[in-house]
């Protein structure tokens, strides 16, 4: 599990880390099972509605294409952390190389980082829908949301780049046991025999600068549009101007709390597994309430659901009168 000694020192530079999960060794078959499922609803669910996008015309406008790019990323993402959760549940096995560890924290930092700005986006897109919606085609067209796309995954890439250079010149020594359940920025650095401060600076500024923009502008759209709801005189249209908007609203809150439990209280050892337990929710069960939330609630999502599950009953019964057709054409032929 270790090479070679640090320039004839006694530390050893370690081959691979150890992850340590929830230290449930009892409860690893069920936590499988448990995991599996949300892996396969999440993907399943992210995949239906990417498809539902790209082929229902009445759903080709800005809010789900930003939608169905959110749950192209999700898709992703999930299969960033959960398929080695799974592996180490049903095998054993929490060793992860450090070149695999630094991939894994490059790629969840990266998705992560892009989601803060889709979902920005996506609230900059509801409160032009519900606060300017006489502009709202000339200021949220194709060109623009395909402008507001691309910027998302530059800004989301950007950052971590800087940031996984920074730490892949550093050296570990010492202890190789990363104390989380997958590889994050702090489990990792604190495992280096170098001075981080410098690292640690860069990526408090990385940080900041990637998510408190996208975080304000998020706050700012929903506090423009909730005060825009709230002048609306009759009861029926503040209903149908908050359901426009309640679904991304539940996933944002849901995503941004969760992630302030984990990176404002402070790095002590009582607070390891709380933060494990709130680490569980912007990594797995948030990617899992967006496809939820957008198709048990949306009603042109389930529209979309319908319509789709009734083309593919005609086809399967257009197929079958076909075949029927041929097997009595080939008999009379025979006859």
């Amino acid at each position: 599990m270790y090479l070679a000694n640090l320039e004839g020192g006694n530390q050893s530079v370690p081959a691979a880390f150890i992850l340590l999960d929830f230290n449930t060794e009892d409860l690893q078959i069920l936590l499988f099972i448990l995991f599996l499922a949300v892996y396969l609803v999440t993907i399943a669910g992210n995949i239906l509605i990417v498809i539902l996008v790209a082929f229902e015309p009445h759903l080709h406008n800005p809010m789900y294409f930003f939608l169905g790019n959110l749950s192209c990323l999700e898709t992703c993402y999930s299969s960033t952390i959960l398929p080695r959760m799974l592996f180490v549940f049903l095998s054993g096995d929490r060793t992860i190389s450090v070149s695999a560890c630094l991939a894994q924290l490059y790629l969840f930092g990266f998705f992560a980082a892009t989601e803060c700005y889709f979902l920005a986006v996506m609230s900059y897109d509801r409160y032009l829908a519900i606060c300017k919606p006489l502009h709202y085609a000339m200021l949220m067209n194709g060109r623009i949301c395909i402008q507001l796309i691309f910027v998302s995954w530059i800004c989301g890439s950007l950052g971590i780049s800087v940031l996984i250079f920074l730490v892949s010149q550093l050296t570990f020594c010492g202890p190789n046991k990363i104390n989380h359940f997958f590889c994050d920025f702090t489990p990792v650095v604190i495992l280096s025999c170098n001075d981080t401060h410098l690292v640690e600076m860069a990526a408090f500024t990385i940080s900041s600068i990637g998510t408190l923009p996208p975080l304000l502008i998020t706050l700012t759209s929903y506090i423009c549009i909730i005060n825009s709801i709230l002048k609306i005189p009759s009861t029926t249209g503040k209903q149908k101007a908050f359901s426009t908007c309640s679904s991304h609203l539940t996933v944002v809150s849901c995503f941004y709390g969760s992630l302030m439990v984990v990176y404002v209280l402070p790095d002590i050892s009582s607070l390891s597994e709380v933060k494990k337990l709130f680490s569980l929710f912007y990594t797995l069960l948030t990617l899992l309430l967006n496809p939820l939330i957008n198709s048990l609630r949306n009603k042109e999502v389930k529209e979309a659901v319908r319509k789709s599950i009734r083309k593919l009953h005609r086809l399967k019964i257009q197929k079958r009168s076909k075949r029927n057709f041929e097997n009595i054409d080939f008999t009379i032929y025979n006859g």
